[in-house]
């Protein structure tokens, strides 16, 4: 006799472990060899909310801290210091394993995000994970400019101090309130040198232009200080363009390289790179398919209006070929046009692996690993190489991940 559904969802809590969701991933570490050279992961997630009431005690905001403390009390509605979600990304037919995870046990004395993300970084081979938030994604979009800046703070402040400064193997990129550029600068002032911090992230699902003047300071500083810039891919099905499309398949295909697009064509016209040569930006989580299209759109446009450009020294697609891309969610439909993306993006020395893990959509080191057009260098260098000299990371000789 069939079992109550309630049993059954009684033996996946008790079960629930990311070692055992992660068994192939470690068989192809180990079946690959991955132990013999470093993997840096530049994007994957862990999801903050799960330490919320941890994070709202470093608001510094008494009025904003029992306002946030109220809306996530379980008698409300929605957590309010959060713009609206849908929250399709983890269903129509995937494997909802995101309620569950909050079950999963995490032995030890060092705090949950740590023993959790050190489980899934050892199954899948890899020595260091740059993390970000989930939910918090979505911040940029607050039509609280303030409550941006307070929650973007307290995240930041707690993950230094909570999970950075007790795992080398962490590192993140932290929070840009972006709509408030004088708080974006104090943000890299007070903590571009914590320990763990691997650089600066701004989530770009937003309405600010990137060359706005108020920034300029913001970026000044950061190549000065050496770190690197991040625009990390997001969706708002509540802009209008977004608004017409009436499927999540369409919005997630959409959403997650429209703002991209649109920040990396500010950038490039605006002369910010001509302005800023050695501040190093990175485009995360849009995938690559837009890269050739933005190459040869952009390049058209200049040859035919360069007078309206003024600031470049060369065609925009060299600009984008100095800058560094992601690799998930890596389209994968064509293999020959993904080989003509690579050559076109210089992608063995620009590119950088992603895992985008624990989300439904995350590709394995194996996506990059078993490419067949790669060279054996080429495949060592998206996998860690190539991140290894953006973050400037001293890796140990010896291998940081346990793999079998």
């Amino acid at each position: 006799m069939d079992l109550p559904l309630s049993d059954y969802r009684k033996m996946a809590v008790e079960e629930f472990d990311t070692s055992k969701l992660l068994a192939h991933a470690a068989r192809q570490a180990s079946e690959r060899g991955y132990g013999k050279f470093p993997i840096v992961d530049v994007d994957s997630h862990h999801y903050e909310l799960e330490s919320f009431h941890e994070i709202l005690e470093y608001m510094e905001d008494p009025v904003l801290q029992q306002l946030a403390m109220s809306a996530s009390q379980a008698t409300s509605k929605g957590n309010g210091v959060m713009p609206g979600g849908v929250g399709y990304q983890d269903m129509g037919g995937r494997v909802t394993r995101y309620p569950l995870r909050k079950m999963e046990k995490a032995e030890g004395d060092k705090h949950r995000d740590i023993t959790l993300t050190k489980r899934w970084m050892d199954a899948m081979g890899v020595d260091v994970a740059v993390m970000f938030p989930s939910p918090m994604l979505q911040l940029g979009l607050h039509p609280q400019v303030e409550v941006e800046v307070a929650l973007g703070r307290a995240y930041n402040r707690w993950l230094c101090e909570r999970v950075l400064a007790h795992e080398p193997r962490i590192r993140s990129m932290l929070y840009l309130p972006f709509n408030d550029p004088d708080a974006a600068y104090r943000m890299v002032k007070e903590m571009g040198d914590k320990k763990g911090v691997a650089g600066f992230m701004v989530t770009s699902a937003r309405h600010r232009p990137v060359q706005h003047n108020g920034y300029m300071k913001t970026y000044a500083l950061l190549e000065e200080m050496g770190q690197p810039l991040a625009f990390h891919a997001g969706y708002n099905w509540n802009d209008q363009a977004m608004g017409m499309m009436n499927k999540f398949i369409s919005v997630h295909a959409l959403g997650f390289v429209f703002f991209n697009m649109v920040h990396l064509t500010n950038w490039i016209m605006n002369g910010l790179p001509e302005r800023f040569p050695k501040l190093k930006v990175i485009w995360i989580e849009s995938g690559l398919a837009w890269v050739p299209f933005m190459m040869q759109r952009l390049d058209n446009e200049y040859m035919m209006r360069s007078s309206e450009a003024p600031a470049l020294k060369k065609l925009p697609s060299e600009y984008m070929r100095d800058m560094f891309f992601s690799t998930q969610p890596m389209e994968m439909t064509d293999l020959a046009a993904l080989e003509q993306t690579f050559r076109m993006m210089k992608a063995e020395t620009q590119l950088l692996y992603s895992s985008d893990y624990p989300h439904w959509d995350f590709d394995l080191p194996s996506t990059i690993y078993d490419l067949p057009f790669l060279s054996e260098q080429g495949k060592r260098n998206i996998l860690g190489a190539n991140a290894m000299r953006v973050f400037d990371l001293k890796l140990p000789a010896e291998k940081l991940a346990r793999v079998a």
